[in-house]
């Protein structure tokens, strides 16, 4: 770093950029190190900024207060580089070993991109390197940055909710203890994708993390949790714990989660899930629709097929929602549903479950006990979750043909005209000051 005059005040330990939710992280300043202290230079004072590392200042005036990280502040070497954030594009954790800085026609210096291939060589920031690679879009990441009062300002819009709760849960499995706190941390923002990930999770570690909770913070993730997942969730508690997190959920989740735990886990009552639709069998065609429609919290999987049913919810029928949309709306269904349907009963073992689907080419199948009454439905995902071998579950799957052309969120609108700056990952951590910093006397 040096002043007007080319004469060297310091040298460049860190720079700082400040969050701006789904926008460009912006420069606000450096962290230079003078004469073994770390001090802040606002960006405003930066004449010039090059890829060789030299920074010139348009004044040699220095406020020599130590350096302190404020509330949404970001600090490239220490945050950033060298540490793991999240490809959303590609829903997995990578390191990022190299950042750029693209400057604007108006002169405002933005972080636009990360570089997540390793350099042979790292001579440090603003360093030249053997290698060159080409820069992703910041907008694509997720930065896990570990400093919790950054993290509090990413929250409202961070991207990892795009992604699906499958996706989430393997970033999860492959996350450090405190990844893995901040990833649930943006999760728990959006309470049903939290349930959502929660049902995807290892039963190991969705034990664990629950177990972490206290008892109502447990109930309220299991209340929106499939009833069938919760009651495995429950299975997996403390036993003193199991009674007090019942007794915490709602009534209605409460009785299917103890109905499901009186079946083996193993068996067709274990794997049934105790949402679907059933409708009296002189239902019309156009009123089942309109009830299919209502039943916007049930399950999608077991809604693919709809069931007719007596007043004492005997099985009487059922029919595929396909079938029930290429109908006749003033049909009743009865006319369309088929009768006798193939059914099992709660203690039917898997591999009997797993052939009857094969075998008459079922999406759904109901469990039914001795009197008729239809208990619950197992979907077919159901069964390829429990017939899956454990040590393929978290295989890694070969990415679609297309995947090259799906577009990465966002773009610099206005471009810079002299070129980016970037910088390598070489010394680990970065200057620490106070948690607060008063403003730089003029």
């Amino acid at each position: 770093m040096v002043d007007p005059g080319g004469r060297s005040l310091g040298r460049l330990s860190d720079v700082i950029v400040r969050l701006r939710g789904a926008d460009y992280p912006v420069v606000t300043g450096l962290v230079v190190g003078v004469g073994g202290r770390e001090l802040f230079v606002p960006v405003e004072q930066v004449a010039a900024l090059d890829a060789e590392g030299l920074v010139a200042l348009e004044t040699a005036r220095l406020d020599l207060r130590p350096f302190g990280r404020r509330e949404g502040e970001v600090l490239l070497r220490a945050d950033v580089l060298g540490h793991r954030l999240i490809d959303v594009g590609e829903a997995r954790l990578v390191r990022a070993q190299d950042v750029e800085l693209a400057e604007r026609d108006d002169g405002q210096w933005l972080l636009s991109g990360v570089d997540t291939h390793r350099p042979h060589r790292l001579l440090g920031i603003f360093g030249d390197r053997s290698t060159e690679h080409a820069c992703r879009d910041w907008k694509v990441f997720e930065p896990l940055i570990g400093h919790s009062r950054s993290a509090l300002v990413r929250r409202p819009t961070a991207r990892i909710r795009r992604l699906r709760p499958a996706e989430i849960a393997d970033l999860l499995e492959d996350a450090s203890r405190d990844e893995e706190r901040e990833i649930l941390g943006d999760v728990r923002q959006d309470p049903e994708l939290e349930a959502d990930v929660f049902e995807e999770l290892e039963e190991d570690r969705a034990s664990r993390l629950l177990n972490a909770r206290t008892d109502e913070e447990i109930a309220a993730v299991l209340a929106r949790m499939r009833a069938d997942d919760a009651a495995d969730a429950i299975d997996d508690l403390r036993q003193g714990r199991r009674r007090t997190v019942l007794d915490l959920l709602p009534a209605g989740q409460r009785a299917k989660v103890l109905t499901l735990m009186g079946f083996n886990p193993a068996s067709a009552g274990g794997l049934m899930g105790m949402d679907f639709l059933a409708l009296p069998p002189d239902t019309t065609v156009s009123e089942a629709e309109a009830a299919v429609r209502r039943a916007n919290r049930l399950q999608p999987e077991a809604l693919t097929s709809v069931y007719t049913g007596d007043e004492d919810g005997r099985l009487l029928g059922w029919v595929r929602l396909v079938t029930i949309l290429q109908s006749d709306p003033g049909l009743r269904l009865a006319e369309v549903s088929e009768a006798d349907p193939v059914r099992v009963g709660p203690d039917t073992d898997l591999v009997d479950v797993a052939l009857l689907m094969t075998d008459y080419n079922l999406i759904t199948l109901p469990v039914v006990d001795d009197e008729g009454v239809l208990l619950g439905v197992i979907t077919v995902d159901d069964v390829l979750e429990a017939t899956l071998p454990e040590d393929w579950r978290r295989r890694e799957v070969a990415p679609p043909p297309d995947a090259h052309r799906t577009a990465e969120a966002g773009g610099i609108t206005d471009s810079a005209e002299a070129g980016s700056v970037t910088g390598t990952a070489a010394e680990a951590g970065g200057a620490r000051g106070p948690e607060a910093r008063e403003e730089p006397s003029p």
